[in-house]
């Protein structure tokens, strides 16, 4: 069973190895980037793509929508620092099969590779608990009313990235990019870049 790992930290990836140290047949597949995942993705066609959501460019989210589209059948779990509900309701909406917090118990990790590489999905129980009886704070998120785009170009306009600099990263027109960036700040209710970013932070995406 081959895994990717797109993760930019390498302690991270060593981390994994040896949590996966008891399981021989599992070769690892390393990117540090989404760019560099998605052309192993094309050409080592990996069994399991573990996919940090906290990429240096596009983010991880990003990434699992263009593997998805280039192959629906693609088994992807999410790995985060970041086990809001509603970054794992985001990453079950996009297609991935999978979600563990890299605070969690190392074991989550390996419980879901294997309930995943059959064809199944894996959510750690108290992760999947706090989705659950998550409604009401789901509801009083105001990222919850965005979509996985609008939450990929919102973390990029926080990063400090020119609408040119987004749509050449997120593979979109320019207009397409500046009208989406006017739709966040109506979803969101800001007016100014410092109260968006300052509402992003808060939120844990920038």
């Amino acid at each position: 069973m081959r895994v990717l790992i797109a993760d930019d930290h390498p302690i991270v990836a060593s981390g994994c190895r040896t949590v996966l140290a008891d399981e021989p047949d599992i070769v690892f597949l390393e990117a540090p980037d989404a760019e560099s995942a998605e052309r192993i993705f094309v050409s080592e066609h990996p069994d399991i793509c573990l996919i940090d959501i906290n990429l240096p460019t596009v983010s991880g989210f990003e990434l699992a929508r263009r593997l998805l589209a280039q192959d629906a059948g693609a088994r992807i779990i999410m790995f985060s620092m970041n086990h809001d509900p509603v970054f794992v309701a985001r990453a079950i909406d996009i297609g991935a099969k999978g979600f563990v917090s890299k605070t969690g118990d190392p074991q989550d990790l390996v419980d879901a590779i294997h309930e995943v590489e059959k064809g199944g999905v894996y959510l750690p129980p108290e992760l999947a608990r706090s989705v659950a009886f998550a409604g009401p704070a789901m509801t009083s998120n105001p990222l919850s009313k965005l979509s996985s785009r609008e939450m990929e170009i919102l973390r990029l306009l926080c990063a400090g990235k020119s609408l040119s600099e987004i749509a050449w990263l997120v593979h979109s027109p320019y207009k397409t990019v500046a009208n989406t960036s006017s739709i966040i700040r109506q979803k969101l209710g800001v007016r100014t870049s410092a109260e968006l970013v300052r509402l992003a932070i808060e939120n844990g995406v920038a």
